[in-house]
């Protein structure tokens, strides 16, 4: 009986740590997939606002009342709104690396480049996020997600593979904007892991407002925005960027990146050119290619390679979980 019991205790201990644990990864993985769902489907509805507003300026305007509404919903909450003064050079930093950099850069690409060409070169992004893991986090990369960036890169490169051979001088300026969002985001989700010591949704609100006001003021200066061009199907896809892209997405983003290692994170964000893809069928009528069923095949199996991997690690030694 003695024994009995010696042998329960530490089993008694340790499993609510394990179901804990387990709970967080999930609460993880479920934030991932709405942000990744959101922004998927932002593809074809922005395609559609963009028939009526400049880009910077409908990302900017989304951004700056998305971040109003966090703010107001933080104070309802009684979160604190003032970042302290020695995090304010990092808040700036993670605004311009996960908002400005990935949205504004991304957009001012499709002015040169097609949204396929655009979505194939930012979505490199979990390529640069691996290799920064690396040296920052002495998070080696394991050979299972190793070929989950293998999967899900393939699927991708099918999916856009057309797109590769209209590359040419002309769309230089695209390409390095393209290139700027991938490796600034992933260098944001990697050295942001310590995150700014403000309650979630004040940070969010504070990282979309700071990461969307240039892009404002850059769209007054260069885009002329005209306001009544908007009609009652741009409105609504606006009011859908301001509430889901701008600010649903990056809460869950933030969330799932504090749950998950870095190169989860990111290969699970390959799922967002893919949705794009099977949203416009419906939205814009755009065709469902047998390249696009291959590229599904292989990124969705990619991507279960790596959020159904157990004791991925944040750091060494140390588990995917807070």
């Amino acid at each position: 009986m003695t024994g009995s019991r010696a042998t329960a205790t530490p089993a008694a201990e340790i499993a609510p740590a394990e179901l804990t644990r387990a709970r967080i990864d999930r609460a993880g993985v479920a934030c991932l997939l709405v942000a990744t769902l959101g922004w998927g489907l932002n593809w074809p509805i922005v395609k559609l606002l963009l028939q009526e507003w400049p880009p910077l300026f409908a990302r900017g305007s989304a951004g700056l009342v998305a971040a109003a509404v966090l703010a107001t919903l933080a104070a309802l909450k009684g979160e604190r709104l003032l970042p302290a003064r020695g995090s304010r050079w990092r808040l700036a930093w993670a605004a311009f690396t996960n908002v400005f950099a990935f949205m504004g850069f991304s957009t001012l690409a499709l002015l040169w480049l097609k949204a396929g060409e655009a979505a194939l070169l930012v979505y490199t992004m979990p390529v640069w996020a691996v290799l920064f893991a690396w040296p920052v986090l002495g998070a080696r990369p394991s050979l299972r997600s190793t070929l989950a960036l293998v999967l899900c890169l393939a699927g991708t490169l099918i999916l856009f593979g057309d797109s590769l051979a209209a590359f040419d001088a002309a769309k230089l300026p695209g390409v390095a904007f393209a290139l700027a969002a991938a490796v600034l985001f992933a260098i944001g989700t990697v050295t942001g892991r310590g995150g700014v010591p403000l309650p979630p949704i004040a940070n969010t609100a504070w990282q979309v407002g700071l990461g969307s006001a240039p892009m404002i003021v850059l769209s007054l200066a260069f885009e002329q925005p005209r306001l009544g061009a908007l009609s009652a199907t741009g409105l609504a896809a606006w009011i859908y960027m301001t509430a889901v892209p701008m600010g649903l997405c990056y809460l869950a983003w933030f969330a799932a990146v504090r749950r998950l290692s870095p190169s989860t994170a990111a290969t699970g964000s390959l799922l967002v050119p893919l949705i794009g893809v099977l949203a416009a069928a419906p939205i814009l009528g755009e065709a469902i290619t047998p390249a696009a069923v291959a590229a599904m095949v292989l990124v969705l199996s990619g991507v279960a390679l790596v959020v159904t991997q157990r004791g991925t690690p944040l750091s060494p030694g140390r588990p995917a979980a807070d």
